[in-house]
């Protein structure tokens, strides 16, 4: 993950905030992301992701495939055994570790 001074803005402020809700062994799509709060779209979170991801559990968010972050497959796959999440090979199984939100 990139190192960035400076602190995040509000949309990111509620992307780091849904990130750190997403339960182990549940993954949420970039999409899905964006989608659960109703503003931006998948490249905005992946923006916020790489820029501010490092102190959250990042692996919990994958493409839409349920493929893990490029460049940290490895860390990723680690975290998701860790942890539990359902599989298809080396992607989240999106059937079943989809988190949908606490639809607070």
């Amino acid at each position: 993950m990139e190192h960035v001074t400076g602190d995040p803005n509000p949309f990111a402020e509620r992307v780091l905030d849904l990130v750190e809700r997403i339960p182990p062994g549940k993954v949420m799509a970039y999409g899905d992301i964006a989608e659960y709060l109703g503003e931006g779209g998948p490249r905005q979170v992946g923006r916020v992701m790489s820029t501010w991801g490092g102190g959250v559990p990042w692996w919990r968010v994958v493409r839409a495939d349920g493929s893990p972050v490029q460049g940290h497959e490895s860390s990723c796959l680690s975290h998701w055994r860790q942890e539990g999440t359902p599989m298809r090979g080396e992607r989240a199984d999106m059937r079943h570790a989809r988190w949908h939100g606490d639809h607070r």
